[in-house]
């Protein structure tokens, strides 16, 4: 595997049979055990524990410490593990899976719910097995099977000998087990390796793409123009050029990013912001230009990258990769919103080798303490190369716990819930995706529709980065990318201000970013199918407040939408995008009061202030019924801000009717803009 260096529930699972779904039930707790082989001081690794659950190695063969093993690497004439089930059932077939050197089981007992023991298998003599599955087929199916006992002659047959799981079934049929491939996965993925310009005889991995999907950071080694050696990493970028002058779109080039980001030790870049403009990097970068275990982020700035500067996180440490090597080995990815990391790591907690931990950015832009993400996605092996994509639901990561292809496969989990520990059943990418050897490092802009990957399959040298076009059932949810500019309203100049996107009627934000003239644009990644308010907030302005309706899309969207500031001064005229009301009625409609309470801040900031309300309609009817429809508006609009305390003579109405449009009339989408109030400053 390659790396970057840097200092119970009920187990009912389905398998295809001839056509036909077989139903078995897996162990989900152990009763006893002989004895365990020693893993490390931290994690289950061997474990009996690990003989529980749907098989973690098979259909491949090999040692894991995934699977149970005894003591003694020989193993002794009597050897066993006894477990037990959720749901007893009268079982006709009890089924134990080998992943080494299957044919040691002697001897398998059911036991029913007296305790009484029923010997259903006797082994005649010791004779290897090619089937790492053994199929027990119950005579006496009368009693209901609550446990199973297996006993292995671990001394008969030479080297390790290993359980990985333990089933029960009511299928006749011997039951199968297959790698969890996901649904209707093509089986003519074509894996495109991105050339010359990216890739090289060296070794070229962790590939970052940009959420826009124009520039494409990676990890290089073996290179002599490396900054600090060339068996020494650091990051590289290519940009996606357009086609012209007869040329073909492709990458550019690659260049060395260069100090401060690279510098004499280990350099590599594991996320980017939604902007671009905030690369997080692996290490912590002291003043002497020496690195120590940690983790950095640097700015873009028009002037170059910052000095990466050091990301906080609660009682962050990371245990050596064994006890026998001080190694320490990490990946990490940040969600495009900077507010959730997900981490692999190694702690004392761990199931395994390293295991994938979850920590959250705090109000003091420190992060939390890393959580562990829970069994289904971890293991006793090796769980690494997290990537977290823009719907900040669907996980991609390399494990070697779970069935796959080779010593490192790529899945997909997606978040079930909030807790950040409740995720669906890892779906192995397919064999297309997966090699023999490892794979990892899956990145994939907000548009979904390609991802990049490191392989050494097929390479020019060592690892290459490769992209392949994804395929709907491994996609993330659709997103948009939503950017702008924040312009003052009479000097269209740019504002510095914040950007906060939320939900429609919902008072929780969604995103939230610093938009800097400097930097040229604001940008932020929100799920579509949903509608949002995107408010832009600077002292001495009120907010600019935008409706932004993605609920009909479906698909990728790239936005524009640049957002103006109104200053608060005398003459000013604010309108209020939020207040809006049904055809025909003054009752509000659902979310107004978010930016009539902004109103109400504004006016407790500035006592003195005195406010014009000014009410519109639509053309739909007759004048008059109209006026009277605008007067209830502005007159319901003034009792909302009086019983929040503001004093009625400070709030002055005038009804417009129809009269004043903002918008042609020819549509329901347009007249609603129609139907809205204005404020105007008279007094400040």
């Amino acid at each position: 595997m390659r790396t970057l260096r840097i200092l119970l529930c009920i187990n009912l699972v389905s398998f295809a049979f001839g056509g036909l779904a077989q139903t078995v039930q897996w162990a989900n707790r152990v009763v006893g055990v002989s004895s365990e082989k020693k893993g490390e001081v931290t994690g289950e690794q061997y474990k009996a524990s690990q003989a529980l659950g749907r098989p973690s190695k098979l259909p491949q063969l090999g040692e894991t410490p995934c699977a149970w093993a005894p003591f003694y690497a020989d193993g002794t004439a009597d050897e066993w593990i006894q477990v037990g089930f959720e749901k007893p059932i009268r079982a006709q077939q009890i089924v134990i899976a080998e992943n080494v050197n299957p044919g040691a089981v002697i001897r398998v007992i059911a036991i029913d719910e007296k305790g009484k023991e029923h010997a259903v298998y006797e082994a005649n003599g010791i004779q290897a097995r090619q089937d790492p599955l053994l199929h027990v087929f119950l005579k006496d199916s009368a009693f209901v099977c609550h446990q199973v006992k297996v006993v292995m002659n671990g001394a008969a047959l030479k080297g390790i000998n290993q359980i990985d799981a333990i089933g029960i079934s009511e299928d006749t049929k011997p039951i199968t087990v297959s790698i969890n491939v996901s649904k209707d996965t093509p089986k003519d993925i074509q894996k495109e390796n991105l050339g010359k310009t990216v890739n090289s005889p060296g070794q070229e991995v962790a590939p970052v793409i940009s959420p826009d999907g124009r520039t494409l950071y990676f990890t290089r080694n073996f290179n002599k123009a490396n900054v600090g050696a060339s068996d020494r990493q650091d990051v590289w970028y290519s940009t996606l050029t357009s086609a012209s002058n007869g040329n073909p779109a492709g990458w550019s080039e690659a260049v060395n990013i260069g100090a401060p980001i690279n510098n004499g030790g280990d350099n590599a870049i594991s996320s980017i912001s939604a902007d671009g403009k905030t690369a997080y990097l692996l290490n912590v970068y002291l003043p002497d230009g020496s690195i120590v275990y940690g983790l950095s982020k640097s700015i873009r700035t028009k002037s170059g990258w910052t000095f990466p500067t050091e990301l906080k996180i609660k009682n962050n440490y990371n245990l050596p990769d064994s006890e026998s090597d001080k190694t320490v080995t990490t990946e990490l990815t940040v969600s495009p919103d900077e507010k959730v990391m997900i981490s692999s790591v190694r702690r004392k907690d761990s199931k395994g080798n390293r295991d994938l931990y979850v920590s959250f950015l705090q109000a003091d832009h420190t992060w939390s303490e890393p959580a562990h993400m829970g069994s289904v996605i971890n293991t006793a092996d090796i769980e690494s190369a997290p990537f977290l994509a823009s719907d900040n639901r669907t996980l991609y990561f390399t494990s070697a716990g779970h069935p796959g292809y080779g010593n490192g496969d790529i899945f997909v989990s997606r978040r079930l819930d909030d807790t950040w520990s409740n995720w669906s059943e890892p779906e192995n990418l397919g064999p297309t995706i997966n090699t023999p050897e490892w794979d990892g490092y899956f990145t994939i802009p907000a548009s979904g529709d390609y991802a990049y990957l490191s392989s050494r399959a097929g390479s020019m040298g060592e690892d290459d980065i490769y992209r392949l076009r994804l395929y709907p059932a491994i996609k993330p949810d659709p997103v948009a990318i939503i950017s702008g500019q924040v312009l003052d309203a009479q000097s269209k100049k740019p504002v510095a201000s914040e950007v906060v996107s939320g939900l429609l009627g919902e008072k929780k934000d969604v995103a939230k970013v610093d938009y800097s003239p400097e930097t040229g644009e604001y940008r932020m990644i929100l799920p579509t199918q949903k509608m949002y308010n995107l408010t832009a907030s600077k002292e001495g302005y009120f907010p600019a407040t935008e409706t932004l309706d993605l609920s009909k899309d479906k698909r990728f969207r790239d936005i524009r939408k640049n957002l103006y500031l109104v200053k608060i001064e005398p003459g000013q005229k604010i309108v209020m995008r939020e207040v809006l009301f049904q055809q025909s009625q003054f009752a509000l409609e659902s979310g107004a009061s978010v930016e009539l309470d902004r109103v109400v801040g504004m006016m407790e900031q500035y006592p003195s202030m005195e406010l014009m309300v000014e009410g519109h309609t639509d053309n739909q009817g007759e004048w008059e019924p109209n006026m009277k429809l605008a007067e209830d508006r502005v007159r319901v609009v003034k009792e909302y801000l009086t019983s929040k305390g503001v004093a009625e003579s400070r709030i002055q109405t005038k009804a417009w009717g129809p009269s004043k449009p903002v918008a042609s009339n020819e549509t329901e989408e347009k007249r609603k803009l129609n139907r809205r109030v204005e404020f105007t400053i008279l007094k400040l």
